[in-house]
């Protein structure tokens, strides 16, 4: 491998453990970040980090120069895939990337809402060499985007159903996937659904909140309408709340219970338990992290 890896999103929930994994390995990395300062504090001198913004092709060329490898994480508040990531993608290809590690989502190829799919269907036709790493939901969201209501009033507010299930997978293992498929061959047109060991529902996942900060988390079970309200009084863009909503209707509909044994087989360790995560980061739903 000529060059280093590309990581964009970073850092972040899967860029920041993604750059370590593959610093682990041996791979030179750049960070192609949009907030250059917070890129800076978060890996000091052992990563080259470039300016680099989706919505402006003039960050392009010193991000992808000398580049065949790169890990693509759509930015949340992007949902314009052929005005904005298609564009990036078509510059990255002409700069001489070959291969693009990207972070979908579990069921993403049955799932036409979400702009993961169109992201895949373009990828498939670009020539490009691909890898789709399809997580299932983040663990991680728990303690960033849901972390306010499990604070502050004890309550996780997410619309997947009580009865559903989800396998939920912790980001590190996600990181971990993603780094050997852009530092090994063999994974070219391949897609792996990276998942935890248990499917769980969220009452389950409320218990085991419970028992680590010791005090009553409830699964609250929201409606649609009112996690829109609730997510757009908080800031939420709409277009993430959209998102967000196909995500979780996924889960009402039983699409997001499946399990894999693709973290074991490509990293060769098992998958990091809900409960193993919870107590990695209960600082997150403790009072002293509220206005965090």
């Amino acid at each position: 491998m000529n060059g280093p890896v590309l990581v964009t999103g970073a850092p972040g929930n899967v860029g920041t453990p993604l750059v370590a994994e593959l610093l682990a390995l041996g791979a030179p990395v750049r960070v192609a970040a949009w907030d250059v300062d917070v890129a800076h504090r978060a890996f000091g001198d052992t990563v080259d980090v470039i300016p680099f913004d989706f919505t402006r092709p003039e960050t392009f060329g010193a991000a992808f120069s000398g580049v065949e490898r790169m890990f693509l994480l759509r930015p949340p508040q992007i949902a314009d895939v052929d005005g904005v990531i298609v564009p990036a993608l078509e510059a990255a290809q002409t700069a001489g990337v070959r291969h693009v590690a990207f972070l979908s989502i579990q069921g993403a190829e049955r799932n036409r809402i979400v702009p993961h799919r169109k992201i895949e269907d373009r990828l498939r036709a670009s020539g490009l060499a691909w890898t789709f790493v399809r997580a299932a939901y983040f663990m991680q969201n728990l303690s960033t985007t849901h972390a306010p209501e499990i604070r502050e009033i004890d309550e996780i507010w997410v619309p997947a159903g009580r009865r559903s299930r989800t396998a939920h997978v912790d980001a590190r293992d996600v990181a971990a996937i993603a780094a050997r498929a852009l530092t090994e061959d063999g994974h070219e047109g391949r897609a792996y659904t990276p998942t935890g060991p248990a499917a769980l529902t969220y009452d389950e996942i409320a218990a085991m909140l419970t028992d680590e900060v010791g005090r009553p988390i409830r699964y609250a079970d929201p409606n649609l309408v009112a996690y829109w309200r609730r997510m757009r009084r908080r800031g939420m863009p709409r277009a993430m709340v959209g998102v967000t909503l196909g995500i979780y209707m996924a889960a009402r509909f039983g699409l997001a219970a499946g399990l894999t044994e693709d973290v074991e087989r490509i990293t060769g360790r098992a998958p990091i338990p809900m409960r193993q995560f919870i107590h990695d980061t209960r600082e997150a739903w403790t009072p002293a992290a509220r206005g965090a």
